[in-house]
């Protein structure tokens, strides 16, 4: 059952009138889907923030949007001000139920591995994994119980339960978690830089840039 969030119209995009949406504890943002005209709305930061963290970052809203029908909607992006540690803008894409849709489940591990106990290290390459499901079958997250793996054990896509709900989308052998032992991780961390490597490139799009949609 999708959780409801009420959402005011917009037709003004100028900067003061943004500001003016989030001085009033209101998010600027916009509904958009598969052939759907794009709205411009807002809706309320902390309602927002409160839904998203007791529902899970793949939440089915209900949008209520001012002077319109609602609509079933997933948080589809947000930016964040990192200084004020604040939301400054949020994307809503407009989900058809009856359809499957691709998504990022987070990976939860349980339980504490024998291998660690016994001094190995656990490595775990993904935290999120991608699945493909209908958006009411989308799982909060997928749990793993690491209790009885030993050093040089893995576990791997191919070693998940199957689920009749979701696919999972990446391939079979794709390691997941692995219990290393203590000196291949001295191995690792004395092993010298590469001194020909390029440099990261860094997204260097500021907030203003981002926010005007």
């Amino acid at each position: 059952m999708a959780v409801k969030l009420k959402a005011t119209t917009r037709k003004n995009q100028e900067h003061s009138e943004l500001r003016k949406i989030r001085e009033i504890g209101h998010v600027p943002g916009v509904v958009y889907g598969k052939e759907k005209e794009s709205k411009s709305i807002a809706v309320d930061s902390l309602d927002l923030i409160k839904t998203v963290r007791d529902e899970g970052r793949n939440a089915i809203i209900s949008l209520d949007i001012e002077n319109d029908s609602s609509v079933d909607v997933m948080l589809h992006d947000y930016q964040m001000n990192p200084i004020k540690d604040e939301l400054v803008h949020v994307d809503f894409y407009i989900v058809n139920m009856s359809e499957e849709m691709d998504v990022e489940v987070p990976l939860h591990l349980e339980g504490e591995a024998q291998g660690v106990k016994d001094g190995g290290v656990l490595q775990q390459p993904l935290y999120e994994l991608q699945v493909r499901a209908k958006p009411g079958n989308i799982p909060d997250e997928i749990s793993v119980n690491v209790s009885n793996l030993e050093v040089g054990d893995s576990i791997s896509i191919s070693d998940l339960p199957t689920a009749k709900d979701y696919e999972f989308l990446e391939d079979d052998d794709t390691t997941i978690v692995t219990i290393v032992p203590p000196d291949t991780m001295d191995d690792i961390e004395e092993e010298p830089a590469d001194e020909n490597a390029e440099p990261e490139l860094v997204d260097a799009e500021s907030d203003d840039d981002k926010e005007e949609k």
